[in-house]
């Protein structure tokens, strides 16, 4: 009997030796087990989000996704020559030389461009495009194409450049008129050269001018980040359409400070059209050097007219000049529009048909004038630095 109870004992003992180890090695066994399914270096605990977990409210990656693809990168390559000795032109020396003495460089640039019809019509900046002999695009899918000039618009900066390849994106035209201030906004482009980006930020003001950066100004100013590079591309909002073309920035840098300039979708669209159809934008033209009149001004030549814009000069036989109109006089009114300043003037003016005839209400020695003038058609800038005329 005592020879059992002691088997027993030993029995009851090594059981409790067993049950006390497997307990103790049984959470290591399982935290082997778990690291061999999820591999873990450490013992943080983790929680990941399910692969297909709906963005926050405050994500745009939708309309991202839209408009990225009709942005496009834009490189341009221009020869240029320097300057060399007569000797080195020699026809005789070329034939026993060829091209060893010649000097040519070649400077390339990038922008970018927003695509706008599926036949391949891009929009662009003019400043981007205007003094290249090559151009090269290339889209988000990989795909490069060398594109042709259409037409550019040196007085809004803007251009339109053609690629003939099938299946293009395309962006949707936004509505610039329900744009308000506050509201979020998104800048594509090629900055830097870095590749397609995307920043964002709000519409900081609407209709800003006389910035002496176009002749025709009327501006979306944003706080979205907009450097080099970015010139052409896409400002869009939250849904993914086009708002603006990005086209200049306030920087005593050459980066980023907050202050950038879109052309408003509705110019876009004007000039597009217009260049599309007939190579050029037509617009309006009387043919005067205008000046906004400023109090300072207004005080220095004794003028009753506190508003308005004053006659500086105008160009001989050009329309207002046939007209009657003198230099010194205050042009307050174009039709039944009045005239507050400069920028109102050109862009009224701009929307004239050429041929058409026009009243203008001008004050002179204190009395209004009534004038009726035959709209003629704007010059190019070029033949209009040479005229000193507006």
């Amino acid at each position: 009997m005592k020879r059992l109870w002691l088997l027993f004992a030993q029995i009851v003992t090594a059981g409790l030796a067993i049950w006390f180890l497997v307990a103790t090695l049984k959470s290591e066994w399982t935290s082997e087990g778990s690291a061999q399914r999820k591999p873990l270096t450490s013992t943080v605990t983790v929680q990941e989000a399910s692969p297909n977990a709906t963005p926050a409210q405050a994500s745009y990656r939708e309309a991202v996704t839209r408009a990225m693809p009709a942005v496009v990168n834009i490189y341009t390559m221009k020869e240029v020559r320097q300057p060399q000795s007569p000797l080195l032109d020699d026809p005789f020396l070329r034939r026993f030389f060829g091209e060893r003495f010649d000097n040519a460089e070649k400077q390339t640039n990038l922008g970018s461009g927003v695509v706008i019809s599926p036949e391949g019509y891009i929009v662009t900046n003019n400043h981007v495009v205007e003094t290249a002999d090559q151009i090269e695009v290339a889209f988000e899918d990989g795909r490069k194409a060398s594109a042709k000039l259409v037409g550019t618009d040196p007085e809004t900066d803007l251009a339109v450049i053609k690629v003939e390849l099938p299946n293009l994106p395309t962006m949707t035209l936004g509505h610039i008129e329900e744009a308000r201030v506050g509201d979020v906004v998104l800048a594509i482009g090629n900055p830097f050269g870095v590749g397609q980006t995307v920043t964002m930020g709000i519409v900081s003001a609407l209709g800003r001018s006389q910035l002496g950066i176009n002749i025709y100004e009327n501006f979306i100013q944003t706080d979205a980040a907009i450097n080099p590079g970015n010139s052409g591309g896409a400002l869009i909002d939250a849904n993914g359409n086009l708002l603006g073309i990005n086209s200049a920035i306030y920087s005593r840098t050459g980066g980023s400070l907050g202050i950038g300039f879109a052309i408003p979708v509705s110019t876009v669209k004007t000039v597009m059209e217009s260049i599309i159809s007939k190579g050029q934008v037509v617009r309006g033209w009387i043919g005067v050097e205008p000046r906004d009149i400023t109090p300072e001004l207004a005080e220095n030549l004794q003028l009753s007219q506190k508003s308005g814009v004053i006659i500086a000069a105008i160009l001989k036989n050009g329309p207002a000049d046939k007209a009657g109109m003198k230099p010194g006089d205050i042009l307050l009114a174009v039709g039944d529009k009045p005239i507050a300043n400069m920028t109102e003037m050109f862009n009224m003016i701009a929307l004239l048909e050429p041929g058409s005839k026009v009243g203008l209400t001008v004050s002179r020695n204190g009395k209004d004038v009534p004038l009726e003038v035959t709209v003629g058609k704007r010059p190019s800038r070029k033949r209009l630095e040479e005229q000193s005329g507006g």
